[in-house]
């Protein structure tokens, strides 16, 4: 977002990037947006920046106070590069943008994609637009993204983005009287279809309805994260405590899945079920709704996708051990801090597609729902029933990775053992016994009662503690893994290292 003032042709940035001028930007991060303040020019400049939780929109309220005894005539900039693919290089020169007269927005889309599967990005203003351009290249002109040329051409050229270096470029003309203030809101939303998004665009880019929106958010989010309140001699670790650490969960891990190492967009069938179990304390119904989303990721066979997109019912099956576990291992949790067990009768599909071949570790594919439905109960079974298989020092074996990715040819020869999984393994076993105890009334498909299951997974239990104990303990520390070849993983690394 640039500013120029018309007058004098500064021109500077409402962030410290791309141009910022000598003055102090101030930067606040809230549960739920992000303030942006800064006085330059006589121009006092307030930004906050919220994403209601309701609606696929960012929203923008810019509010500029005049701080001059005279008349302030300004041009606002507003830039947005759009990718509407997987990555820029895919969507660059095939993106459409357009002005709809009648809405009043800039509307993009990727031509390549199909129109009933093809998302509508769209740029709205609660001001009149009065020029435009997606065309990169004629607005940097011979300047650069800190200085381009654009601004202080007397309008942008109206062009069209199609077979270009595209850039979603808006500019606005503010009119400020002596000590005048402004509230201007910018959105930036994307919808499949146009009428739902012009109802988006006409709520969120009238003023009123922003400002009382964006409280309405505050509220939200304060009541949200402060059901729990920590104290400690340090206020740094207060800080973090008190709804900072929940708020990065749920925002960066389960809503965007975009936190420091999955930037993606894709559940994790182990990561977002490890994420959400922080999240029972501010909200149980979160973890809940995880776990009925990822027992529609499981295959009839027990084994999971490791990950998927929601969107396109595409994800990889692969020959991790541990996925399934957080299964059974995160309905157990649930029910123990809730007391519902009604989660147990719900009745949820599988998802379906061929079986790994010996020798494949992994296989992306499409991945359609089942027509066979079961009780989360039953899938938690299939889940366990899986998981109990064993090698030769009576562990489970890794298969592909078990918590650790990296440990990808450990095992994938169908040998390998790991001693981490064996302790996971037992205390996933325990945890399910006790929920089979308190629901023995139920009946497992597999012809065995509960009662006999409870046994088995008890015998199960005494012989993996016994192996960890032994074939798992070097005499001083647990052991990490065996390798398909016997080694074990600790002693064959030092053995390489001093090959080397």
């Amino acid at each position: 977002m640039y500013l120029e003032d018309t007058e004098t042709k500064k021109v500077w940035s409402l962030g410290i990037s791309p141009t910022p001028d000598n003055n102090d930007y101030y930067v606040t991060y809230g549960f739920g947006y992000s303030n942006y303040m800064h006085t330059s020019n006589g121009i006092m400049q307030n930004l906050n920046i919220f994403v209601p939780k309701e609606d696929s929109v960012k929203v923008q309220i810019l509010h500029l106070e005049n701080k001059l005894a005279r008349k302030k005539e300004l041009k606002l900039i507003y830039c947005v590069k759009p990718v509407l693919d997987e990555d820029e290089i895919k969507s660059n020169g095939y993106i459409d943008l357009r002005y709809n007269s009648n809405s009043k927005l800039i509307t993009l889309q990727n031509r390549t994609k199909e129109e009933k599967d093809r998302t509508i990005m769209y740029i709205g203003c609660s001001e009149k637009i009065t020029s435009y351009t997606g065309d990169k290249a004629s607005f940097i002109g011979k300047g650069t993204i800190k200085n381009p040329d654009g601004i202080r051409k007397i309008e942008l050229n109206k062009e069209n983005s199609l077979g270009r270096n595209e850039m979603a470029i808006i500019e606005v003309k503010i009119n400020l009287e002596a000590l005048e203030s402004k509230d201007i809101v910018i959105t930036l939303g994307a919808d499949t279809n146009f009428l739902n998004l012009q109802d988006m665009a006409y709520k969120y880019t009238n003023v009123n309805n922003a400002l009382s929106l964006f409280e309405t958010n505050k509220k939200y989010w304060q009541s949200l994260l402060g059901n729990i309140k920590v104290e400690t001699p340090v206020e740094s670790m207060n800080i973090l405590l008190n709804g900072w650490l929940l708020y990065q969960t749920l925002c960066s891990r389960m809503l965007a899945r975009s936190g420091y190492y999955q930037s993606g967009g894709a559940y994790g069938f182990r990561d977002q079920l490890q994420d959400c179990i922080a999240l029972k304390y501010i909200s149980p119904e979160i973890l809940k709704n995880q776990i009925i989303k990822h027992s529609k990721h499981q295959f009839i066979e027990g084994d999971v996708e490791h990950w998927w997109h929601e969107e396109t019912s595409r994800g990889i099956r692969t020959r991790f051990s541990d996925d399934l576990l957080w299964l059974p291992y995160m309905v157990a949790e649930y029910i123990n801090f809730t007391g519902d067990s009604k989660i147990l009768e719900m009745e949820v599909p599988y998802v379906k597609g061929n079986i790994l071949e010996d020798g494949i570790d992994e296989r992306y594919d499409f991945y359609p729902e089942s027509e066979v439905k079961e009780s989360i109960y039953m899938h938690c079974i299939r889940a366990i029933e899986k998981s109990l298989n064993f090698g030769e020092n009576g562990l489970p074996k890794i298969g592909s990775g078990d918590w650790n990715d990296g440990f990808s040819n450990v095992g994938n020869k169908g040998k390998g053992e790991s001693v981490w999984l064996g302790f996971f393994q037992y205390t996933v076993l325990e945890k399910f016994i006790d929920i089979l105890e308190k629901e023995n009334d139920l009946q497992i498909n597999f012809a065995e009662t509960c009662k006999e299951k409870i046994d088995k997974y008890k015998t199960i239990m005494e012989s993996l503690k016994k192996h960890l104990n032994t074939n798992g303990w070097d005499g001083r520390w647990y052991k990490r893994a065996f390798m398909d070849d016997g080694n074990e993983l600790r002693k064959y690394t030092k053995r390489r290292m001093q090959n080397r």
